[in-house]
């Protein structure tokens, strides 16, 4: 069982205890059982599905049901389908908890917005153009309060910014459940219509094609992550005294690309290219990167050729797309004092520029064989001295602008010894910035 903060704990007993108070009106409230049985049956059902074959979610009928219900009855519908849904990583109870409790209460903000703006009396009066705008406004208020509530317990218990994380997910969510709200509309219209819930039923075939659909990119994406996995698995394996590395210089490199504003799909490459750019050290004899002494001129050689390695490697994989450009050309300087090439300036592509400074801003604040990890505020100052000879001035100034904001909090620490691999003994202090780092790194 996996240990959940103190504090998340309480987050999840307020929503919890939120959730309750949406409920209470409904023993005033006149509400149609039978509906609401019969939506939470299709939810749960479809739930446990989606979740178990198509990792998709069922919200076309949570939905449906903020269109149809009174808020206290539309909360009421996620409640059996999320105490039962399955969990992969524990404690089940407490996930299955804070999962009902959240949908519950977004899905009552949602009933509350449709209600509102009059949505209930232009489904009776099946003025389906007047119905667009109540539904339109739920869906925004479903989406945002799923954001806003999964962000706030991955903040407490990820540590991730609380503003970048609920935008990140609004914005994320926004489309598909704009399809979902769309469907469940359709599916309050006609069950309001003459031909009852039986042909309301009808929507959920698109819904399903749709899933399938999803459930093909979703299983394309998990294999290119435990492709990648694999990879830097191997990688730490080989070089015990770097474990981590790849996943800090990946998470540096992500930090780097929003903060120049490019797009989530490049942000990601860019992730990918943090994360591999040391796979040719799987080429490299094991005893050179753990030489606790200085490289010898042929050594030196040798290790330089683990761009080219990784580049090797990585050829046919074919969604790295140009992220394979920094796993070349993450050694290259500026000033042409770099390798394997020698690349001036704007010659060197983008992402690499953007790994390099990740790179070397990790290798400076984590223990090495070589040398001892810097303060990160001395690491960031390395940086900016360099700026302009080493490396590409603007994504040092991004680095340092992110992190003066966001601080640093790396996913692992080199200290921590790899699975089979035992602890690694404190290196001697050195430059980080000497010969032996820049080519070890």
């Amino acid at each position: 069982m996996q240990a959940v903060p103190a504090r998340a704990r309480v987050y999840a007993a307020a929503a919890v205890l939120g959730a309750l108070v949406c409920l209470a009106p409904l023993t005033t409230v006149r509400t149609p059982w039978w509906t609401v049985a019969l939506l939470a049956a299709l939810y749960a059902g479809g739930e446990r599905i989606a979740r178990r074959r198509f990792a998709g979610t069922f919200s076309t009928v949570l939905l449906a049901g903020a269109f149809l219900l009174p808020a206290p009855a539309a909360a009421l519908v996620p409640l059996p389908g999320a105490l039962l849904s399955h969990v992969e990583q524990g404690p089940a109870p407490l996930r299955r908890i804070w999962r009902a409790a959240q949908s519950s209460l977004a899905v009552w903000a949602a009933a509350r917005v449709h209600g509102a703006l009059g949505g209930p009396e232009a489904l009776l009066g099946a003025a389906l153009p007047y119905a667009l705008l109540p539904a339109g406004a739920a869906v925004l208020v479903y989406c945002a309060a799923l954001a806003l509530l999964d962000g706030g317990m991955r903040t407490l218990t990820e540590g991730l910014p609380p503003r970048r994380i609920c935008r990140s997910l609004f914005v994320r969510s926004l489309a598909p459940l704009a399809v979902h709200g769309l469907a469940g509309l359709m599916t309050a219209v006609l069950w309001r219509s003459p031909y009852g819930p039986v042909s309301a039923l009808l929507v959920l075939f698109p819904v399903g094609v749709s899933w399938w659909v999803f459930a093909q990119y979703h299983r394309e994406h998990a294999a290119h992550r435990a492709t990648i996995r694999a990879l830097v698995q191997a990688v730490d394996i080989k070089d015990g005294y770097t474990r981590g590395h790849s996943e800090r210089v990946g998470q540096a490199s992500m930090m780097i690309a929003r903060e120049l504003g490019m797009d989530e799909g490049r942000v990601e490459v860019l992730r990918f290219a943090g994360i591999l750019h040391d796979v040719g050290k799987l080429g490299v004899p094991t005893r050179l990167l753990r030489k606790d002494g200085p490289l010898t001129p042929e050594e030196r050689r040798v290790i330089e050729l683990h761009p080219e390695y990784g580049h090797e490697i990585t050829r046919g994989i074919s969604f790295l797309g140009e992220a394979r450009s920094a796993i070349l050309h993450h050694h290259e300087r500026i000033d042409g004092s770099g390798y394997p090439y020698g690349l001036v300036g704007s010659q060197i592509p983008e992402p690499a520029r953007v790994v390099a400074v990740a790179d070397a801003f990790d290798a400076m604040t984590s223990n090495r064989s070589y040398s001892r990890a810097r303060p990160v505020d001395q690491a960031l100052a390395e940086l900016r001295r360099c700026a302009g000879a080493h490396f590409d001035p603007r994504m040092v100034t991004a680095l340092v602008r992110v992190i003066g904001r966001e601080g640093w909090h790396p996913v692992v620490t080199a200290d921590e010894p790899a699975p089979g691999l035992p602890a690694q003994p404190s290196p001697p202090a050195q430059p980080s910035t000497d010969q032996a780092s820049e080519v070890r790194r």
